[in-house]
């Protein structure tokens, strides 16, 4: 082994992969350790990534040069774009995976790096000491084996296995997830250190052989006719097979043989102490939740290729193993179903996320990162984009280079982290479209344009994904220019645009007005002009992204300049700093929730304070006079 890192990461999951990878590319030399490295990178849960608000930070990891993207589309069996039917904000990726070839081309990946190393240990404490200003510094950690291996940071990444425990119904043991155990002592030493720490818990469904699934019973949720993909590399394609997923439903007869079990629920008796995710409820909290509701959705979902097991989605539970059973067999297609293992729960150790700075940084420790579900999230895509920026940000420390931080109007990544960190979560946070202001900003189609650029910036996306997109732009571009000056006549486009149920044009009109009308897309348009057809024929390989991107532009130009237009006016409190050590306490002007608020977060622009919870306008205006505006 090498004397010494320059970064150790704790923890080989999603969080822990992404950080690992950006840290070792920008140059760093990265030790990860991980208590199996049989599972690096598992999927605990379902096994997929994307979806509402989360394909969009999936595509933003991407642009920026981490690996969920390819490694999601290297493993795909099911692709499709929720929300079609809405405005191109709401788009949202979301792949089905093979779980198992997931976990195995991450690692892979990660082999390839050449300075991520490995070592499959627990980590049982932090060293730290007193640095020059009084703040303590991370020297290193110490292992489960008793060695002490010196670093100059530290990214915790610990997931669901600090101090955690596991329920089955009365049973409970200690374990992270199904087979591996808990990890103690990091807890109990940051806590001596000043840490506020809290419990939450989080749930997963049993596993059932698929071939004991009526099928004939369920309605059937094939892929998209044209998938896409989530990495905007030519190193990945669409896939060109998919495995369908299927829905089936419960009744007032599963309702009733599950709610015979709530006796014997640890969320009903009390043994969970934890806060569940509101947004991903277990199935005893959604019938007790929603009582007047007869039926839910349950999914179906392959768990692979080549293997039977299938997650019943939608079905999280922690009640007694028998009861699981009983309930689940009354599923229509489920009648003769045979359970591989039983849902349960998982209760652990978080860190509310108000003691971390915008680089994920921690404000007690100098050198010290804490990403994904410490911090309070949930989710894969939540996990690994803050690895991501958790490794980007120790790097640049170490060179001593200006952090990297992303704004609420530049990536659904900077509006989880502000949100994180100005308003602290209580329950496991998951992220949303409907949690970003700036969504028509934040479109999934438009990541590499916005983070790119940035990336590459700082040394981590490569010269070869730089020049793809200023291919993509010079296109885009190309085309744009040829739209807002080709023009049809009545007599061309009123038998192509009629039919599609909008009003016949009177005289030439151009391309890009026409294509403003909703009923209308570009493929029709281009119809209208043997020009703009050659041209979109020499767009290729980057065609159908060229051609998404420019319809979005020019269809929503107005609300796109609107949005940024406010992203720039509000801006304006986001470039005023405030410095740590404001003595908010001595602003007897101030409301005492505010002091109270500021002086434990400690805000680093009054754009942040803003959307801290509880400061009133007053407030913010109290902050602008004593800093002489």
């Amino acid at each position: 082994m090498r004397d010494e890192y320059d970064i150790i990461v704790v923890g080989g999951g999603h969080a822990g992969c992404e950080s690992a990878a950006a840290a070792a590319n920008m140059g760093s030399s990265v030790l990860l350790i991980t208590m199996n490295m049989g599972v690096i990178a598992q999927m605990s849960c379902n096994p997929a990534m994307g979806g509402v608000g989360k394909g969009q930070i999936v595509r933003e990891i991407d642009a920026l040069g981490g690996y969920s993207g390819i490694v999601s589309d290297l493993s795909t069996v099911q692709f499709r774009m929720l929300n079609r039917s809405k405005g191109p904000a709401m788009w949202s990726p979301r792949s089905q995976n093979d779980r198992q070839l997931f976990a195995q081309t991450w690692r892979e990946k990660l082999e390839q790096t050449p300075n991520v190393h490995f070592r499959q240990d627990t980590v049982t404490a932090i060293g730290v000491e007193a640095g020059f200003s009084g703040i303590k510094r991370i020297t290193g950690v110490r292992t489960g084996l008793g060695g002490f291996i010196p670093c100059k940071a530290v990214v915790l990444t610990n997931g669901t296995f600090l101090g955690a425990v596991m329920h089955i119904g009365e049973k409970q043991f200690g374990g992270g997830r199904a087979g591996e155990k808990a990890a103690h002592g990091i807890t109990e030493q940051l806590t001596d250190l000043g840490f506020e720490s809290g419990r939450m818990k989080t749930g997963t469904p049993p596993r059932v052989d698929g071939r004991s699934i009526d099928y004939s019973k369920l309605e059937e949720q094939p892929g998209d006719d044209q998938p896409s993909k989530f990495s905007f590399s030519p190193l990945t394609a669409p896939p060109t097979k998919q495995l369908s997923c299927w829905i089936t439903h419960t009744s007032a007869d599963v309702h009733d043989t599950l709610r015979s079990g709530f006796d014997r629920s640890p969320m009903f008796n009390g043994r969970i102490q934890g806060q569940g995710p509101r947004y991903c409820p277990s199935i005893e909290d959604k019938i007790n939740r929603f009582a007047d509701k007869e039926s839910h959705q349950i999914f179906v979902e392959p768990e692979g290729w080549n293997t039977v097991e299938t997650y019943i989605n939608g079905f999280s539970t922690s009640l007694p193993e028998e009861v699981q059973t009983a309930a689940l067999r009354k599923l229509p297609g489920f009648a003769q179903a045979r359970i591989f293992r039983p849902g349960y729960a998982v209760e652990y150790d978080y860190f509310p996320p108000t003691q971390v700075r915008h680089t994920l940084e921690t404000k007690q420790v100098e050198g010290l990162y804490f990403a994904g579900q410490i911090n309070g999230t949930t989710g894969y895509e939540e996990a690994a984009c803050q690895g991501l920026i958790a490794g980007i940000n120790a790097h640049l420390k170490l060179q001593e280079k200006p952090s990297f931080v992303l704004g609420r109007d530049q990536a659904y990544i900077g509006v989880l982290i502000d949100d994180l960190i100005t308003k602290g979560t209580e329950e496991p946070y998951r992220m949303f479209t409907s949690r970003a202001e700036y969504r028509i900003l934040l479109r999934q189609d438009n990541a590499d344009q916005r983070l790119t650029p940035l990336s590459h910036a700082i040394g981590l996306a490569d010269d070869d994904r730089m020049h793809r997109l200023e291919q993509k732009a010079t296109l885009s571009n190309t085309l744009h220019k040829a739209l807002r000056t080709e023009s049809t006549s009545p007599e061309e486009a009123n038998p192509v645009i009629v039919p599609r149920g909008t009003d016949p044009i009177k005289q030439r009109v151009k391309l890009n007005n026409l294509l403003l009308r909703p009923q209308l897309t570009l493929a029709e348009i281009v119809q209208l002009s043997p020009a703009i057809a050659t041209l979109t024929e020499q767009l290729d390989p980057l065609r159908n992204e060229v051609l998404e991107q420019v319809e979005i532009q020019l269809k929503y130009d107005g609300y796109i300049q609107k949005e940024r237009e406010l992203a720039e006016r509000l801006k304006r409190l986001d470039s005023v700093p405030l410095q740590p050590d404001m003595p908010y306490h001595q602003l007897t002007s101030l409301s005492m929730e505010a002091r109270l608020k500021l002086s434990q977060i400690q805000p680093s622009t009054l754009g942040q304070a803003s959307r801290v919870s509880g400061i009133s306008p007053a407030d913010i205006s109290v902050l602008m006079i004593y800093l002489g505006r």
